[in-house]
């Protein structure tokens, strides 16, 4: 009896020739995500009694060490078929499996299991084996370890990544939940935790020792080998939710019997001594006091993180429903564990009309529902993180986090009420208004150097945007006709909703669609400028009409401006994110404004640009700020917090939900009162 694959919109997405896996384990037959992983990996999932047949090739399949393996281990010996180990891998989830949430990855070995020093596994052979002189593997490693210290992830990423660490200059000994698998394999017990805690004490005498409890401890699901009885006037039990990274960088030494902690104190930059034979020990790394002795070959951080984390497990990637790299499986659990640290407090919102509610609660909500109060008063008596609709703050909006709509936003005009798939929370500012430092700015400065995995993601992702001819609202106009436009220098001068804030807020003697018209002809008499009026002002939702009739040589009207950015030589704009859209692609971009990609040294600006705008940035840098760093984004189809490049792809396949009609009729609405109020206003 088959298990599993049925339950999956595409269930051949996996190899077409699978392994039979026989289980007697609940933990495969109530884990969905455990059983597409392995049939992704080429396996499938069965009841009843395996056949070791050259047919069949049938094998049983148990979780790990767990108490209930034994079963497993019967019938493969009774029947005469090998047994298949499987584990989570090293990046699992927010919370331990007994909180809930599907892990991430798996690690499949047919030898034995990473953590028991019995036998070698297929890790093991990997780590004694493998040539590891890859420089793409090794570099790839690097870059991973930097990017999870960056993000503050680990196995268990449910923590606030902010949570203050004790003072500097403590040893860390490591905790772990007491019969832990890796534990009881290594021969170890209670009196081996004691006898760790003593040798900290007497090899760092006079430092403070923390005693950092396991999560499944501190969710109350295990109880572990050290309890408030262990603690003194130099000894603290730890018990709080904080990164361990941070525990690491105020460290004097790391202390651990098996922990997976003592893995990332490696590529944290310890040494930790280590009183087990977890699968890190052995290879040069770590101070061994119970050494396996077959391990004796010399390994580098990277080379052990490219065999641990990178070559060994299965990772899977949830958007995509199939497996991945690494990187791809990081950035997953990137997204959703910023989503979760934001969000798990609870946030009261202000200022939010009543379309947008139902995409803020998905964006923001996941965790506890958004409390949707205009009041400030009342919305500050909440005690709770408090967000407000940035172009509806006012003076009593002085501290709330300020939301926008990202600059990959959907396949449809806002206006249009058309949900966005990313949105900015700037607790600085926010990047349309120069008046004042954005938390956008201050990524664009960090940005002014890049790692080089950092700028590889971000060229990777210029070149996916590019190609996608995609934008902010991927609008589905037709490319306009371009044949017979002269050789002449081509300019593309964007329209912009007139009342916008971002024009408001960031310009000061060009701020209207004519004047600029009016500049660059002024500026450039012979070039051949091509005016593209603004989708909203098209379609009648929103200010900013110009007969551009005496000053453009073509008005550009209702198309995809994606095109034009490949046959001009300039863009000429206020603020308008098309400027950004051109530097893209290449293009040279004036501004009159100060938008947030001016003052970078990637374009020429004419208008008053904040002088703190002070350090040179590429391009990658401005787009790792821009669209990887700043904007959070929601996937429609899984209803996850995702990385910018399942948008990307979304945005550029289509394949995303449609909005209904009752959207399409309240945009009409909406139009018809942006009509009178234009009316009104000339009157």
């Amino acid at each position: 009896m088959a298990l599993g694959p049925e339950t999956y919109d595409n269930p051949a997405a996996g190899p077409e020739r699978v392994r039979r896996l026989f289980v007697y384990n609940g933990g495969f037959l109530t884990q969905s995500r455990v059983r597409r992983i392995l049939r992704l990996s080429g396996y499938s999932v069965h009841l009843g009694w395996p056949r070791a047949t050259p047919e069949h090739n049938d094998a049983v399949a148990v979780w790990g060490h767990t108490p209930t393996a034994h079963r497993g281990l019967g019938v493969a010996k009774k029947r005469g078929v090998p047994v298949v180990r499987v584990e989570d891998a090293f990046l699992r989830s927010l919370h331990p499996g007994r909180a809930g949430g599907a892990p991430l990855g798996l690690v499949i070995d047919h030898r034995g299991m990473h953590f028991d020093p019995a036998q070698p596994s297929d890790l093991e052979i990997l780590l004694a084996t493998h040539s590891f002189d890859d420089t793409a593997l090794l570099n790839r490693a690097r870059g991973a370890i930097v990017r999870l210290q960056e993000a503050h992830l680990t196995k268990y990423s449910g923590f606030d990544a902010e949570a203050p660490a004790p003072a500097p200059g403590y040893v860390l000994v490591i905790d772990q939940t007491r019969g832990d698998a890796s534990v009881t394999a290594s021969g170890a017990d209670r009196a081996r935790f004691l006898e760790m805690l003593v040798f900290a004490q007497e090899e760092h005498p006079g430092a403070r020792v923390i005693i950092k409890a396991h999560p499944e401890t501190t969710h109350g699901f295990r109880a572990g080998y050290f309890g408030p009885e262990d603690e003194n006037d130099r000894i603290t039990l730890l018990q709080g939710p904080v990164s361990p990274w941070a525990l690491f960088e105020g460290a004097v030494g790391v202390y651990t019997v098996s922990s997976q902690m003592g893995f990332e104190a490696i590529y944290a930059g310890h040494k930790p001594r280590v009183f087990g034979q977890p699968f890190y020990a052995g290879w040069g790394l770590t101070t061994d006091e119970f050494p396996v002795q077959r391990r004796q070959r010399i390994l580098t951080r990277a080379q052990l993180f490219a065999g641990a984390a990178i070559l060994y497990p299965k990772w899977y990637d949830p958007y995509r429903d199939g497996l991945c790299d690494l990187e791809t499986a990081i950035e997953t659990l990137a997204a959703q564990t910023r989503a979760w640290r934001e969000d798990h407090h609870g946030w009261v919102a202000s200022g939010m009309r009543l379309w947008k509610r139902k995409p803020l609660q998905q964006f923001f909500g996941a965790t506890k529902p958004v409390i949707f109060e205009d009041d400030p008063a009342k919305a500050r008596a909440t005690g709770r993180p408090w967000m407000v609709w940035a172009g509806k703050a006012q003076v009593g909006h002085a501290e709330p986090v300020r939301i926008e709509d990202g600059f990959l936003r959907s396949r449809g005009l806002g206006a249009e009420l058309v949900p966005p798939l990313s949105l900015v929370c700037d607790d600085v500012g926010i990047y349309y208004d120069p008046k004042r430092p954005s938390r956008l700015e201050k990524w664009i400065e960090t940005r002014a150097t890049l790692r080089p995995d950092q700028r590889v993601r971000a060229a990777r992702l210029i070149k996916a945007l590019t190609e996608g001819a995609l934008s902010k609202y991927n609008l589905k106009g037709a490319a306009p006709d371009l044949t017979g436009l002269s050789t002449a220098k081509r300019i593309l001068v964007p329209g912009q909703v007139e009342d916008d804030a971002s024009i408001l807020t960031g310009t000061d003697a060009v701020s209207t669609n004519l004047a600029l018209l009016k500049a660059a002809r002024g500026a450039n008499p012979d070039a051949v400028i091509l005016y593209k009026p603004h989708p909203d002002v098209e379609a009648g939702l929103r200010l900013g009409a110009a007969d551009a009739s005496a000053l453009a040589d073509h008005v550009l009207d209702r198309c995809d401006p994606m095109p034009v950015l490949d046959v001009v030589d300039e863009v000429w704009t206020m603020t308008s994110l098309l400027g950004f859209e051109a530097l893209l692609r290449g293009v040279t971009v004036v501004t009159f404004g100060a938008p947030f990609y001016a003052g970078w040294g990637l374009t020429e600006d004419r208008g008053d640009v904040p002088p703190r705008r002070r350090a040179d940035v590429t391009l990658e840098g401005l787009v790792h700020a821009a669209l990887i760093d700043y904007p959070r984004y929601f996937d429609p189809k899984t209803g996850l917090a995702c990385p910018v490049e399942v948008v990307v792809e979304r945005l550029a396949t289509g394949d995303l939900p449609h909005p209904g009609a009752g959207n399409r009729l309240l945009s009409k609405v909406q139009g018809m009162f942006a009509s009178q109020s234009h009316l009104w206003r000339g009157n």
